[in-house]
C-alpha cells in the first residue's frame, strides 16, 4: 500500500519532492504542466521514452503530491500542484538566508582586511637600489 501525500509527515513530503524533482524527465514534466493540463500521450509525446515510462514518472510524481489527475470524460488529464513545490522552497529558503548572512560576514571582513589601515607599506628600497642611485 502506498501513502499518499496527505498521509506524510512533513519530513516524508520533503523527501518525495525531492525525489520526484532529483529526475530531469520529471521535471521537464513539471515544466510542461505548468502551461496548462496535459494528458499521459501529451506529456510523453517530447520524450524519447514510452508511455508507460511515462506513466511510472507520473505515479511518482502523483506520490509526492507535485501532480493530480481529474477525470474529464474519457480523458484523465495531469495536473500541477503547487503545495508541496511552495514547501520544498520554504525549506530552502532559511538555508538561503543562513548563506546570505554568512556571505555579508565574509564581505564585511574583506572591506576591513582591505582598508589602508591594513594595507601592507611600500617595499622599501634594497641596498642595491641604494647603490646605483
Amino acid at each position: 500500500m502506498q501513502i499518499g501525500p496527505l498521509e506524510m509527515t512533513p519530513s516524508e513530503q520533503l523527501d518525495a519532492t525531492f525525489i520526484a524533482l532529483a529526475d530531469p524527465t520529471r521535471r521537464a514534466i513539471l515544466a510542461r504542466l505548468m502551461s496548462g493540463d496535459a494528458s499521459v500521450n501529451e506529456l510523453a509525446e517530447p520524450f524519447a521514452i514510452s508511455q508507460p515510462a511515462v506513466s511510472k514518472h507520473l505515479k511518482i510524481l502523483e506520490r509526492a503530491g507535485l501532480v493530480s489527475r481529474s477525470a474529464a470524460g474519457t480523458r484523465r488529464p495531469v495536473r500541477i500542484e503547487a503545495a508541496p513545490m511552495k514547501e520544498a522552497v520554504d525549506w530552502l529558503e532559511k538555508y538561503r538566508k543562513f548563506w546570505e548572512i554568512s556571505y555579508q560576514r565574509l564581505d564585511a571582513l574583506l572591506e576591513i582586511l582591505q582598508t589602508p589601515a591594513n594595507a601592507p607599506d611600500k617595499p622599501k628600497p634594497s641596498k642595491k637600489d641604494d647603490k646605483n642611485a
